[in-house]
């Protein structure tokens, strides 16, 4: 038994409302836990940072949060001192009651009265959300504070910046006292089951399930999911979730033991008979209708983008894709041109993006993109912001083709493949001298956070070097499709 009392934060508790199991190995066995990505980090980042921003709703107010994370109850100490002193307005107030703190954002007394508000990054108040205010309020009132009220701020959506952000436009702010009160008997319970959890001497017996990824990935997942074999049902393209755990506990966990009455579609079918049989899945007749749709001239097009909670220049709305980057390389008959266009980070990419974009697409043929929605749904987002130059994008938005329609349509499938028709896995199948394995920025959403932040680095060196990297990644992804189509025509 672990007789030594663990305290609870906010985050532990939602993470053993989770999964009990999650939250035990976060107490006792941390080293089990996944490494957090640059992604995550980014994520995390944001989280912070809009959690900054929306003080300035309340300016002037103190922050009481530690100077050192893990001195916790120095914060609940001055958070006291603060709100005895007569301070009206607290940021990241510190309450403790029965082995569980709390960090309020924003704790704001308000005609005597005080109110307490949670930031979050989304753009919608979830359930989860409401769990966690309503652990705050009851930290908080059984600490002994009168709460008046306690509201989610959230990003809005439907905000479009037009000049100096507005705050009160960008934010949108809902009260969850009634369902914070409504909570309380649940929270009460729950901590006391968690706690009796955490007295154990061993790690919960918890199975893997939907909880792995509700409401948040696990970060003990390659832990708890490694009797999963790399390539399981888990991973059949577009299989409905519930078929998927249906399966998992009938014990049917490789592709090989799927019994024959499951509900299939027939992408799904013929992806499950390859793997089993090792075979290849090849339509030559309608790879042939497919490669005779195409024109002599081609234009193998990929878009990088990158996205803000806060909208950083004028007719972007939070959360809105802003292309940066693109590469493309133009086939004609034998001889291939490459082009590619990377934006200063330090200024807004668009207008500079859709100008080099135009004069380097002046030339006849197809624009191949590998998704098309992706591509044509940037530029038309240009053009709602630059109108000038809507005729330009709209032709080549009416020139642009899909390479993912073999593939997607399984036309062309490989067990290598594994079910999946994105780039990462159709290149390797098809061109395995090619690979995003040796490159310091290997995907998209990597580019897109190190993007981002090229503005954080003052480095001049590194900045060079990064943009480097941010090249010769994106190259490779039109390199990539000029490969992929060569196998097809080859077909």
């Amino acid at each position: 038994m672990h007789f030594a009392r663990k305290y609870l934060s906010k985050s532990t508790f939602i993470k053993g409302v989770q999964c009990e199991k999650a939250l035990y190995l976060h107490k006792f066995n941390s080293e089990l836990a996944d490494e957090i990505s640059q992604q995550q980090q980014a994520v995390f980042q944001t989280g912070t940072n809009i959690g900054i921003l929306a003080q300035e709703l309340f300016p002037g107010g103190i922050d009481a949060s530690p100077k050192d994370y893990t001195k916790y109850f120095e914060s609940f100490k001055y958070t006291q001192q603060l709100i005895d002193e007569g301070v009206e307005i607290i940021y990241e107030a510190g309450f403790c009651f029965d082995y569980v703190m709390c960090f309020i954002d924003i704790l704001v007394k308000e005609n005597g009265k005080w109110h307490a508000y949670e930031v979050k990054g989304s753009t919608k108040v979830s359930e989860t959300y409401i769990i966690d205010a309503s652990l705050q309020y009851y930290i908080m009132k059984n600490s002994g504070l009168e709460i008046a009220d306690i509201s989610i701020i959230h990003i809005d959506n439907s905000y479009v910046r037009d000049g100096e952000i507005d705050l009160h436009q960008l934010f949108h702010s809902v009260s969850v006292i009634d369902k914070a009160k409504n909570h309380n008997d649940y929270v009460k319970n729950k901590l006391i089951y968690l706690h009796d959890i955490l007295a154990k001497d061993s790690v919960p017996d918890i199975d893997i399930g939907k909880h792995c990824s509700s409401p948040y990935d696990c970060n003990f997942k390659a832990y708890c999911w490694r009797h999963i074999p790399e390539y399981s049902i888990f991973d059949i393209s577009r299989l409905n979730k519930e078929i998927k755990w249906s399966l998992y506990r009938g014990r049917y966990i490789d592709i090989k033991d799927i019994p024959v009455d499951t509900k299939l579609s027939n992408n799904q079918k013929i992806e499950i008979d390859s793997y089993i049989n090792q075979t290849e899945i090849i339509h030559k007749i309608k790879i042939r209708e497919f490669v005779n749709s195409l024109s002599n001239n081609i234009y193998h097009l990929d878009f990088e983008t990158y996205q803000s909670a806060v909208p950083l220049f004028n007719g972007l709305k939070p959360y809105q894709q802003i292309p940066f980057q693109y590469s493309a390389h133009y086939e004609n008959n034998d001889t291939i041109e490459h082009y590619e266009f990377l934006a200063d980070h330090s200024n807004d990419p668009r207008e500079s993006f859709v100008k080099a974009l135009i004069n380097d697409m002046n030339k006849d043929g197809d624009v191949l993109v590998y998704n098309i929605g992706f591509e044509r749904g940037r530029l038309k987002d240009l053009i709602r912001i630059f109108p000038k130059y809507q005729s330009q994008l709209q032709s080549i938005i009416d020139r642009m083709k899909d390479l993912m329609i073999p593939f997607k349509e399984k036309w062309y499938y490989v067990p290598k493949m594994k079910g999946s028709y994105s780039i990462k896995y159709v290149l390797p199948s098809l061109v395995p001298s090619l690979s995003y394995d040796n490159l310091e920025i290997n995907n998209g959403s990597l580019a897109s956070s190190i993007f981002a932040n090229l503005h954080n680095i003052s480095d001049l060196d590194q900045i060079k070097k990064t943009r480097k990297n941010l090249l010769e990644y994106c190259k490779l992804d039109t390199e990539a499709m000029v490969e992929i189509l060569k196998v097809l025509k080859s077909v």
